[in-house]
């Protein structure tokens, strides 16, 4: 028993050695790793709020805030702003709410602000003396909301908890859907000098006439944004994330002093009251003047304002209908001009507030810059569905609200100016108008997804400043286009973030939340999709969202539903990566045509068991190092007249008169490209040929779809091509562009000729 024991367990390790010495090559699976995958696996659900589309679904909903308003503004050494307002919630969820969240964002500058507590202060810093005072002493501005009084409709307090930039109010009972509550809130707070901390709001102090320039916004208590897709958006306001709004009515009364000019959100609804009978003519002259701005309050009566501050006050009237914010301005150094502005459906106002510092810059340019955005983005999305837009003068500012935004650009105290700050300033205020479509009616979340506004507006604005070029006779110099991100996206990787992050969390947002998607859409528009499929999309993503909220997923698939373009491999490397496109030529080979038996031919001939000259009659077509090659092919004959089988061909198939007016290729050249970097793009090329005319190209992406790294194209050509050129505008943020001539420039450098000269 023991040696068969032992024989059988050395028959089964002679077994297990052999079976190891020649082991299975069982191969690894994988899952798709193709760049042109769907983006199922990135993109929500489709479900009945937000269908497969990209539009509204049938069960839609979104809640909505009125407010009933009484603003004091004192103009004082320390300004304050006090407020009482009266807030009625809707909800239109099919959910019961047991509490509100409502917005405080002053509180960012209150003494324990969270955004002080999480910032890292590094080794260099560098404040404003004003900022120094508030961060590092006990005195100075203390900012933050002051809540006096809290209740219901009906005066009965109501329980609340303030968190940093949000309040809690906890409701006596679950408000259901389609019910809405009504509460009331008193509040304070002392005005910010934002060109001392570089607030989106505040005031600004002029030393030299002692006076104040009011731009007043995040002033009141506001309403959280509650939806199908996050529940209450209740993200603290930290950093520069910006704001997640309802829509709702506004009825706003604001008191301020007497020779103040005062302009906001809404409806002016006691104008006639407010201005001087002079000032109301020119009001109504401005109304019918279409070609140049009317002043309605001059330089000379800001002037004469200044010199003496009024003790009494006057308050001002507006009512605004479905706006997802309200804001104004106000000062006595106000210039205040306005023009009338023919839209396809309508006429509307473009007006411009702003101080004497700012002459002769924003009375030449500020309000005919609102006119051309208000004509542009209508043009391209849908017509500016409010009465007026204001654009107001403030230090160092580009901010935007309904109907009204604060934009830099002053002049020196000579009135002299550069071209930068004009073409800055024409930028900013194009920029910021251009705002009124994203996000103030289409209505995304700005504290969550920041390239849904900044980025499809700098891509607008982009649009709106090319044609506005041309009126002007000058170069804006305007951002979005692909090759401004080059230098970014070479950058370093651990200091970048895809486009699809959280706006707090951007390490560059100039770029991650502006530029690149602007740059993104450029390309779309000029390479992948072209103008009339891309223009029809972007205008159906912006008709079905507007006066509502969208989400990333709704964009994406407005964008393909609308042109029957799949893009699902560009929103996954432009978007939410941070990969690079590299391409180059490799290599380019001139080929010539024969119809001749070839070494291939007479292999797959053998290879079926058949004669060469029984086998099927092919035109093929080799290179000069091609053992096939005779010096004939490089004829500069008509190729169809070398190619016998090209002739019988043509003659079984075609009449002598097409015959004649075929016009055949006699250049074949394959030119080789590869891609360095991660992301596929569109094949962008430039021939040139030898009588000097040039042809464009563009391979669709899907080009790289079997392999992602090298491609050939064969390109046919009646004319000898003397330069081939990849992408030279760069429309395609190539990182790279030194590999993309052929042939490579011999040219030598200014360094090897110096070298050399040198050297002898």
């Amino acid at each position: 028993m023991k040696i068969k024991f032992l024989f059988i367990l050395s028959f089964l390790f002679s077994l297990t050695f052999a079976q190891n010495k020649n082991p299975k090559k069982i191969p690894k699976g994988h899952y798709n790793t193709s760049k042109f995958r769907q983006i199922t696996d990135l993109l929500p659900t489709p479900n009945s709020y937000r269908n497969a589309a990209g539009a509204p679904g049938k069960d839609y909903y979104q809640n909505k805030a009125n407010y009933k308003m009484d603003i004091h503004l004192i103009d004082r050494q320390k300004p304050r702003l006090t407020g009482r307002e009266t807030i009625t919630y809707i909800n239109n969820s099919p959910d019961d709410l047991d509490y509100l969240w409502v917005q405080l964002d002053q509180n960012k500058r209150a003494p324990n602000s969270y955004t002080d507590q999480i910032k890292d202060d590094g080794n260099n810093i560098m404040l404003r003396p004003g900022k120094f005072i508030s961060q590092y002493t006990n005195a100075g501005y203390k900012g933050g909301f002051h809540i006096t009084k809290l209740t219901d409709a009906n005066g009965k307090p109501l329980p609340y908890t303030i968190n940093h930039t949000m309040m809690r109010i906890d409701l006596p009972k679950p408000l259901k859907s389609k019910e809405k509550f009504s509460f009331k809130v008193d509040w304070w707070y002392d005005i910010n000098n934002f060109a001392e901390d570089w607030g989106r709001s505040g005031f600004e102090h002029f030393k030299d006439d002692g006076n104040n320039l009011y731009i007043i916004a995040q002033f009141y208590p506001r309403m959280a944004v509650y939806d199908d897709v996050n529940g209450w958006q209740n993200m603290q306001f930290i950093q520069t994330g910006e704001f997640a709004l309802p829509f709702g009515d506004f009825e706003v009364n604001i008191t301020a002093p007497a020779d103040h000019i005062l302009d906001g959100t809404g409806v002016l609804t006691n104008r006639k009251e407010i201005l001087s009978p002079k000032q109301y003519k020119r009001y109504l002259k401005a109304q019918k003047s279409f070609d140049k701005p009317v002043m309605i309050v001059t330089q000379k009566e800001a002037e004469k304002n200044e010199k003496h501050a009024s003790k009494k006050t006057k308050t001002w009237h507006f009512k605004a209908k479905n706006v997802r914010d309200f804001a104004f301005a106000s000062s006595r150094k106000f210039i205040y001009d306005m023009m009338a502005v023919k839209l396809p459906t309508k006429t509307v106002m473009a007006v411009s507030m702003y101080p004497k510092e700012a002459q002769p810059l924003w009375e030449k340019y500020s309000t005919r810059t609102v006119a051309n955005t208000l004509q542009q983005y209508s043009k391209h999305l849908f017509d500016y569905p409010y009465h007026k837009a204001i654009s107001v003068n403030a230090f160092r500012q580009g901010m935007e609200y309904p109907m009204i935004c604060w934009n830099y650009g002053r002049p020196d105290k000579n009135g002299k100016y550069s071209n930068r700050t004009r073409n800055g300033m024409i930028k900013v205020i194009t920029h910021e108008v251009g705002h009124n479509w994203f996000p103030m009616v289409v209505n995304s979340d700005e504290r969550q997804w920041m390239w849904m506004d900044e980025g499809l507006n700098t891509f607008t604005e982009l649009l709106a400043e090319q044609a506005y070029e041309k009126k002007l006779g000058f170069k804006l110099n305007s951002r979005g286009y692909p090759k401004q991100v080059v230098p970014f996206m070479k950058g370093d990787q651990s200091k970048m973030h895809p486009i699809m992050v959280n706006s707090d969390l951007m390490y560059n947002r100039g770029m991650t939340a502006y530029s690149k998607p602007a740059a993104g859409l450029y390309m779309l528009r000029e390479v992948i999709m072209g103008h009339k499929l891309f223009d029809k999309a972007f205008k159906t993503y912006a008709n079905r969202w507007k006066f509502k909220h969208p989400e990333p997923g709704d964009f994406f698939r407005t964008m393909e539903d609308a042109s029957a373009i799949d893009l699902d491999w560009f929103w996954r490397g432009w978007f939410y990566t941070t990969r690079v496109n590299e391409m180059g030529i490799a290599k380019v080979s001139k080929f010539y045509v024969t119809d001749k038996p070839t070494q291939r031919i007479k292999h797959m001939a053998k290879s079926y068991g058949m004669k060469v000259e029984d086998f099927p009659p092919f035109v093929s077509l080799i290179t000069e190092d091609s053992p096939d090659f005779t010096p004939d092919m490089k004829s500069s004959k008509n190729l169809l007249s070398r190619a016998q089988n090209l002739k019988s061909f043509l003659k079984e198939n075609f009449t002598n008169e097409e015959i004649r007016n075929i016009k055949s290729p006699k250049y074949f050249y394959r030119v080789e490209f590869e891609q360095n970097g991660e992301l596929v793009m569109p094949i962008v090329l430039k021939l040139t040929y030898k009588d000097g005319s040039s042809q464009q190209i563009i391979y669709p992406a899907k080009i790289w779809r079997y392999n992602d790294k090298k491609v050939s194209k064969m390109i046919p050509s009646q004319k000898e091509i003397v330069k081939i050129e990849l992408d030279p505008e760069n429309l395609t943020a190539d990182i790279d562009m030194s590999n993309n001539v052929w042939p490579k420039n011999k040219v030598k450098s200014e360094f090897q000729k110096l070298k050399a000269k040198v050297k002898n």
